[in-house]
């Protein structure tokens, strides 16, 4: 969805910027493509690393857990105890999860990321996830400039049709993972975007020629 989002906004931001100033298509074509293919790398890059960071992180910690397990396992013990008991068990049934987790090694350290650190289960990918978003990126970003590639007529008001309608069609398909309504997911991805593209005219239209 960000890259998604970032992909459709600030590729027809340049557009609109560059259609203000009165360049001709070619050159909107020129910036577009620049953007789009630099800032799609530079965003895949950028959540490259950040996921790498996250796992490298995710992996420190089980090395830290693990060795507080070997070095100190009652103490390790008394925290599963009290991340149960902060979950609403009590009594024997605290004492058999205690029991049933530390049990395996594997699932102690997992279960102290978790209770501990708030880590999930699930390690996250970079490789995919930089692919993901350099596709989305990709894939709508490409959208507003579709009519001046295609050479059409009047391309930059079908540019705007087509570009809005992405807006509304990523912002409806957040809503998935979100519990806004569609209609309004929709509609504040819209203003977001109409926003930055109206001032990106704006700016355009100062160094018209």
């Amino acid at each position: 969805m960000y890259g998604a989002i970032d992909g459709a906004v600030t590729t027809f931001a340049i557009v609109a910027g560059v259609a203000g100033a009165g360049l001709s298509p070619f050159v909107i074509v020129a910036l577009g493509l620049a953007n789009v293919l630099a800032d799609g790398f530079s965003m895949a890059a950028a959540n490259y690393s950040g996921t790498k960071a996250e796992l490298d992180n995710k992996r420190r910690l089980q090395d830290v857990e693990a060795r507080h397990i070997q070095e100190y396992p009652e103490g390790e013990r008394l925290e599963v105890r009290e991340i149960f008991s902060k979950k609403g068990l009590s009594g024997t049934l605290l004492d058999e999860a205690s029991d049933a987790i530390t049990q395996n090694h594997e699932n102690w350290i997992a279960f102290m990321l978790e209770g501990e650190y708030g880590l999930a289960g699930v390690d996250p990918h970079p490789e995919r996830a930089a692919a993901t978003t350099l596709l989305a990126f990709l894939a709508a970003g490409i959208i507003p400039l579709l009519p001046f590639l295609l050479g059409l007529r009047e391309a930059f008001t079908i540019s705007v049709v087509m570009t809005m309608v992405t807006f509304v069609a990523i912002g409806a398909l957040k809503s998935f993972w979100s519990l806004t309504p569609w209609w309004r997911s929709a509609g504040e991805t819209l203003f977001i975007g109409g926003l930055a593209a109206a001032i990106a005219y704006f700016v355009g239209t100062i160094f018209q020629i």
